[in-house]
Formats: C-alpha cells, structure tokens, sequence
C-alpha cells in the first residue's frame, strides 16, 4: 500500500514504511482550509494545516510512502486516529507520479482529505488571515508555525522546481508579521 502525505506527514510521518518517494498528484490544490484543535490548535485557538481542494489543472507535491506486511495494518490504524478521527479526514485513492526521471507507470495511494462537511473546517481566508491564525496557535504536536515553516522547507529543498504560490503567499504574511511580535516596551527603550 502506497499513502501519500501532503502536510505534516512530509517530515514526520509517525509510522514504519518500506521505502518513501517524492512526488505529486495531479487535480488537487493544498490549502491551510482545514482547523487543528489538537495537533497544531487548541478548542480556544484552532490551527490552521493543510488538506486538499480539488482543482483541475492544478499539482500537489508531497512524499508517498510505501507500507508492507504488517506495517500497513499497524500505519492505517495510526493514521485513520491522526488523521481521520482526530483531523476529521476522508481518505480516497489517487495517482501519485513519482519525481525519479525513470519512474514507471503512476503509483495509486491513499490520501486523506478534509472536506467541507467535516465540522473542524475553516475554509478559505486571506493569506494575511491564515498567518495570523497560524501565529497565535499550538497543539500537542507542537506550534502552528512550525508546521507551515516545515512545509515550506519541504518544497523549497525537496520539490525547487513546484509552486505552491498559497503555502508561500502564507509563509510571507508571516515573516511579515511576525518582527512586530519582537517589539517590547524594553527593546524600545534600549534603541
């Protein structure tokens, strides 16, 4: 079984695999649409991570890992707690195209998406918006901002050639914000 990560599981997929390639599905968007009340979120200040909007023409870069003999029970039964129970994610099959020059024929994987139905849901928002959000939140797995900065490292030294003009858009909405954070009253007077 081949499973195709998009967000998180990039960097920190939480379960064993045989072997893991880069690469991307075709016909999906990602967007920080989806709220995180527990990994990267809490109740009073929801997260904002990633899931997928479809899109025609449009190519989702992310990694696929393969699972085999025991690992598949043990990574789905971790995976639909991380991902479905805890995220509120659907999981469908796509045709994930590997990034290795020689690569055969597409890999068919398993992908979780949040839709719009599912309660934790934000939807769209401005990129200035998103990182605001994004700033002031922090979940078990750690601070919000960690995860969109890690999501960009991904594409930036993994993927060079893809764009993701939303995850960048948000990420410089944040670096844009986040210097004013620095200012105190004591930093003031020490200038």
């Amino acid at each position: 079984v081949w499973i195709f990560g998009y967000g998180s599981l990039v960097w920190r997929p939480g379960f064993e695999f045989t072997s893991r390639k880069v690469g991307f599905i075709r016909g999906y968007s990602r967007r920080f649409w989806q709220g995180d009340t527990f990994h990267r979120g809490s109740e009073r200040a929801p997260g904002r991570v990633v899931t997928l909007q479809e899109e025609r023409g449009a190519c989702t870069w992310g990694v696929a890992y393969e699972v085999r003999g025991e690992q598949v029970a043990a990574s789905l039964q971790y995976l639909n707690m991380r991902e479905a129970v805890l995220g509120g994610y659907d999981t469908k099959l796509v045709k994930f195209h590997p990034q290795e020059k020689d690569a055969e024929e597409p890999i068919l994987a398993l992908v979780y998406i949040a839709t719009p139905q599912n309660p934790s849901y934000l939807g769209p928002a401005s990129e200035e918006d998103i990182a605001a959000q994004i700033i002031v939140s922090s979940g078990c797995a750690g601070h919000n901002i960690e995860y969109l900065l890690r999501l960009a490292d991904f594409m930036r030294y993994f993927c060079p050639q893809a764009e993701d003009k939303h995850l960048f858009s948000i990420e410089e909405a944040l670096v844009s914000i986040l210097p004013c954070l620095y200012y105190t009253e004591d930093t003031l007077e020490e200038t």
